[in-house]
Formats: structure tokens, C-alpha cells, sequence
């Protein structure tokens, strides 16, 4: 049985924007000890890395999003090995939140950047 494309792209285009907003839950704000002690901006400074880890994966899920979209312009109908398989790259998109909170978290950690990069990459990869 195939059926058209409406109801499975509003249903990406929902995981891909909730995805892409699940990401700026990891995007630290300094606690106003920090700030009262050593300014705002030398706070703001020491959180790079989560900055630097949400704006990469917005950008990333921001071009999968658009390609995605762009795809599903070219395709009139869908079956379920289509879906099955779509489902796949969503798994993967939704999951991409958590390996960017690793490195957020993680890269200015010299013993930790290394697995916390491989994951971000090897959830890519998928």
C-alpha cells in the first residue's frame, strides 16, 4: 500500500523542530556568583564550548531539515519500507541533542573530548 507524503513530512518536519529546540536546553547561562565575581562576559567566556556545540548542531539539523524538505518535494508517494527507513534518519536526528550536550559538556575536558567527539560524529555518520 502506498499513500502520499503529507502526513509523513508534517510528521519530520515535528521531530526535526523539536530536535532543533531540544538543543538549546544545553546552552549554559553563568550563575550570578560567577558573574558577580569575574564579569559577564569572562562567564559567558568560560562556556564556550556550549555555544560553539549548539550552533554547530543547529547548523547540522538546520541542513537536514532543508534537504529533507527538499527532497519530499520529488516524492509524490511513500510505502512502508519508505517510512521504515525515514524513521531511521529520524532516530538518528532526534538523538543528536544528547552526543552535542557530551560535547558541550565535555570538550574543554582534554580526557574526555575525544569520546565525546567520536559519538557526536559517529551519531553523524548514522
Amino acid at each position: 500500500m502506498t499513500e502520499g507524503t503529507g502526513r509523513l513530512a508534517a510528521f519530520c518536519d515535528g521531530v526535526y523542530a523539536i530536535a532543533i529546540t531540544l538543543l538549546v536546553l544545553e546552552v549554559k547561562v553563568p550563575p550570578p556568583d560567577v558573574v558577580a565575581s569575574t564579569g559577564l562576559w569572562r562567564a559567558l567566556a568560560a562556556h564556550w564550548s556550549s555555544y560553539g556545540a549548539y550552533a554547530l548542531s543547529f547548523a547540522i539539523i538546520g541542513i537536514m531539515w532543508a534537504n529533507h524538505h527538499n527532497i519530499f518535494r520529488y516524492i509524490g508517494r511513500s510505502d512502508h519500507i519508505f517510512i521504515i527507513l525515514n524513521l531511521g534518519l529520524l532516530l538518528f536526528t532526534a538523538f543528536l541533542p544528547f552526543p552535542t550536550a557530551l560535547v558541550a559538556t565535555y570538550l574543554p575536558n582534554p580526557a574526555a573530548r575525544t569520546p565525546a567527539v567520536v559519538l557526536y560524529g559517529a551519531n553523524l555518520f548514522m
